[in-house]
């Protein structure tokens, strides 16, 4: 009886994961998709509780409280670290978590094989879902380094290192070979060494411009990993979230790397954003023109349209909230405010809009690179508030940038750019901007959040908009 419900549940959920991810296809249903997938997990959660209790060798009484201890432990520190965490945190902690599940099909493999008899389609599936537990592991680890910046954000660039890579996933075909013939621990303990070296190399050698990817890659290895723990335990619904995980993490990596102009495959085989260039030096390219807050509250005056592109270095600022409010005034004072967000701006997909959601700007000004970048020639004023890379024209105009070929935001174009920048230091992939020396554009030095209540500030001393 407790079985037929639990699969009754687990199909429910399934539904709702399904309509969550379509929630979260846009800005203005995403909550509605997060509840959705609350409320799904909540019944997958339950429904896993009754089939334990029904099935487990214990008595029911201290199976639940196992259980209750299990999600007494992992709330807490689960609550603990979502009110202690910050916004630019998110990034790095997303790719913790996608660490935990890597561990995890890597504990159910082997605890799969040590317990149960297998067959030899079991046995495949032990080893597959160690496989990618393993890489997803070591390599989600890298990334929260490199996230947090706790290692070199510079890819890792070791002589061979495609060939370092062939090499590790033949050697790990031919101990699976062994493992299902034999049976033996060996070769399963053998190739878990060598994935969890493989995902280390594998994300290390994606340099730190490129992160956003990164973290929607291992997203769909973390679901694959789901999925695979799903089939080791014959569980329906782990199979499918996990595949649903996977497969979507796979399309929005591939839809980033078509934004990037990047190739998929070498974000599956590592070296990612290192190909076709070097490094450019640090060194200025010519002369930058500094301006003051109050200047450019007049320029945005005397402006008609006004288009705000920002990048990680807001989200770092804490700027959000007060160029919301910025935004208000200058639409308040008729003033066209239009946001153009380029596809890897912050450290993960989706950053920048969800900062600007959380200061409630409106979701029909915020437009996609695609969407803004033909109007940019008739804007009259470009706020880049901490982004870098992202504008770069070196992307379009230098065949030898590291970013050669990535599309960006052609801020270039307007009458006149202002940069939001604390130093005329290079961006996170430490590529120099050449826009930061162009005569249209002027560089707006210190802290992003105090300099646009600086700007506030003048306006409100201002004469209106006519």
């Amino acid at each position: 009886m407790l079985t037929s419900l639990a699969q009754a549940v687990y199909v429910v959920a399934a539904l709702l994961f399904i309509a969550s991810l379509a929630g979260l296809s846009g800005q203005a249903t995403a909550r509605r998709g997060n509840v959705l997938g609350m409320v799904g997990m909540g019944l997958a959660l339950g429904a896993t509780v009754l089939l334990a209790a029904e099935t487990s060798e214990r008595p029911v009484l201290v199976t639940l409280l196992l259980i209750a201890l299990v999600f007494a432990i992992g709330a807490t520190v689960g609550i603990w670290r979502v009110r202690s965490v910050e916004m630019t945190q998110m990034p790095e902690l997303i790719a913790i978590l996608h660490s935990f599940v890597g561990l995890a099909a890597v504990l159910v493999g082997f605890n799969s094989y040590l317990t149960e008899e297998a067959d030899a389609v079991h046995q495949v599936e032990v080893f597959l879902g160690v496989f990618i537990g393993a890489v997803t592991f070591t390599g989600s680890i890298v990334a929260y380094l490199k996230l947090a910046g706790r290692l070199s954000s510079a890819p890792l660039v070791l002589p061979g290192r495609n060939l370092l890579n062939l090499a590790a996933v033949v050697v790990s075909l031919g101990l699976m070979a062994w493992f299902v013939v034999q049976n033996a621990l060996v070769p399963l303990v053998a190739m878990t060494a060598i994935a969890l070296v493989l995902g280390w190399h594998l994300v290390a050698a994606i340099g730190g411009g490129d992160m956003p990817v990164v973290v929607s890659m291992l997203n769909s290895y973390s679901g694959w990993a789901a999925a695979a723990a799903g089939f080791m335990l014959g569980n329906d619904l782990l199979i499918v979230t996990g595949a649903l995980v996977g497969s979507s993490g796979a399309i929005l990596s591939y839809l980033m790397c078509r934004a990037m102009n990047r190739s998929f495959i070498s974000v599956i085989l590592g070296g990612f954003g290192v190909e076709g260039g070097t490094v450019a030096a640090d060194g200025e390219q010519g002369e930058h023109r500094a301006v003051l807050a109050p200047e450019v509250a007049q320029m945005l005056t005397d402006a008609r349209s006004v288009v705000i592109t920002p990048g990680y270095g807001m989200a770092v600022a804490k700027a959000q909230y007060p160029v919301a409010d910025l935004v208000t005034r200058l639409r308040a004072q008729g003033i066209q405010v239009r946001f153009g967000v380029h596809p890897v701006a912050g450290r993960l997909p989706g950053h920048m809009n969800v900062l600007l959601a959380e200061a409630k700007v409106p979701y029909d000004i915020v437009l996609e690179m695609d969407e803004i970048n033909d109007d940019l020639a008739q804007t009259d004023v470009v706020l880049v508030i901490g982004a870098n890379d992202t504008v770069n024209p070196a992307a379009l105009e230098d065949p030898g940038s590291p970013i050669a070929g990535m599309p960006v935001l052609e801020v270039w174009k307007a009458k006149q750019v202002v940069v939001f920048k604390r130093s005329m230091a290079t961006g996170y992939a430490g590529v120099q901007n050449p826009l930061f020396f162009r005569e249209n554009t002027a560089m707006l030095f210190g802290d992003a959040k105090d300099q646009v209540e600086a700007i506030i500030t003048a306006l409100q001393t201002q004469p209106a908009h006519v």
